[in-house]
């Protein structure tokens, strides 16, 4: 039976935080506002687009007019989400390692569908990637549960047989809540609190998920 790989996107798979920062902060130019430091970027990304500008005009104070400043900044997103953005140190070679041992690839992302796909076909990595879920496919997102069954449900896929790796809360919390083992990507921008592995780096996933579900085996250690 089919093993699945489900990935996180922003934090996970590729960096992304120089993009989603220049486009968050012509944003804020536009509205007049001060910028952001990639840093403060990077610990607001994880919920999706609405959410980060919600986060980010909360942040100076200032009241949000979703309606006039969503749509520039999707599209902005869209057009400019790979200018800097680049797949993590080994991150490739894993995917094709995992690709090469006959498992299917998925990603799991709270970031727009169509931004996402533009980011991975820009990236090269779209081909290997059976299911791409965004944040604006089903009715819920990560944390949500129901995030990650709709990739399983669309690979075929039991939750034994797959594995979730992703850098924040909302994929560890989406991963538990759909009987789906959790590998913490610690490279990203969250934290892995309750995650049934940690990966230091990319390169540690094929072995980490083999344990996961090799011998369909429970996860039971955690580093």
């Amino acid at each position: 039976m089919t093993r699945l790989a489900i990935f996180d996107l922003d934090g996970t798979l590729v960096d992304s935080a120089p993009d989603i920062a220049a486009v968050l902060n012509r944003a804020m130019a536009r509205a007049g506002l001060a910028p952001f430091a990639l840093a403060e970027v990077a610990a607001m990304i994880g919920d999706g687009a609405r959410a980060l500008l919600r986060k980010a005009f909360a942040a100076r104070a200032a009241p949000l007019e979703e309606a006039a400043m969503l749509p520039p900044f999707l599209a902005d997103l869209e057009a400019n989400g790979a200018v800097l953005t680049r797949p993590y140190p080994g991150m490739e070679a894993a995917l094709a390692t995992l690709r090469a041992e006959g498992w299917a690839l998925a990603v799991c992302t709270n970031k727009p569908a169509v931004a996402a796909r533009a980011l991975l076909g820009a990236l090269g990595l779209a081909p290997r990637f059976s299911v791409v879920l965004g944040g604006d496919s089903l009715p819920v997102r990560k944390p949500d549960p129901g995030h990650v069954r709709g990739v399983l449900e669309a690979a075929g896929v039991p939750p034994g047989r797959a594995v979730m790796i992703g850098d924040h809360q909302n994929d560890i919390r989406a991963a538990r809540g759909a009987g789906v083992a959790s590998v913490f990507a610690a490279w990203g921008y969250g934290s892995g609190e309750g995650a049934d592995r940690v990966a230091a780096a990319p390169a540690e996933l094929p072995g980490l998920l083999r344990a996961a579900v090799g011998g369909l085996a429970p996860l039971v250690t955690r580093a």
